[in-house]
């Protein structure tokens, strides 16, 4: 366990630490994945901001959108635009731990969008991309009830 608190460290990636449970889906203030709007990747190929304008509620967060046009997309469909471990970082999950995702360091893989912590956490996600999708996907059931059960 040392072992991977002191690798956690160096890498920069906090584990989650609190006594609170933590949600389904990465939230600041309640808000899903920074205020960034969940379509844009996948339309746009970038991460866009979202407005307060375009504000839905879905799985616990508030999600925001560029557009009513994108809003009306994802409440079509959230399963195809959110990203996939709630917008905790891929690489933690697939590394049996949870850790907030950057909006600014995503990567879509088989139509799924995927955030990391950081650059590097990033860097050791996609050195091992299928394996290390396959683990997050077994891994997130019991990530996220660990993290709930604190």
């Amino acid at each position: 366990m040392r072992i991977l608190f002191a690798l956690l460290f160096a890498l920069g990636v906090p584990a989650l630490a609190s006594a609170s449970p933590a949600p389904s889906v990465s939230t600041v203030e309640g808000v899903a994945i920074g205020g960034y709007d969940p379509v844009g990747y996948f339309t746009e190929g970038r991460p866009v901001a979202g407005s307060a304008n375009f504000e839905l509620r879905w799985n616990g967060a508030t999600w925001r959108f560029a557009s009513a046009a994108s809003r009306a997309r994802f409440e079509a469909n959230p399963a195809a635009f959110a990203p996939a471990f709630g917008g905790y970082c891929a690489w933690a999950i697939s590394q049996n731990y949870i850790a907030p995702g950057d909006p600014q360091v995503w990567r879509i893989v088989d139509g799924r969008l995927y955030l990391n912590f950081n650059r590097r956490a990033k860097a050791l996600w996609e050195a091992d991309l299928a394996s290390a999708i396959a683990r997050g996907h077994a891994n997130w059931p019991r990530v996220l009830a660990t993290a709930e059960n604190r």
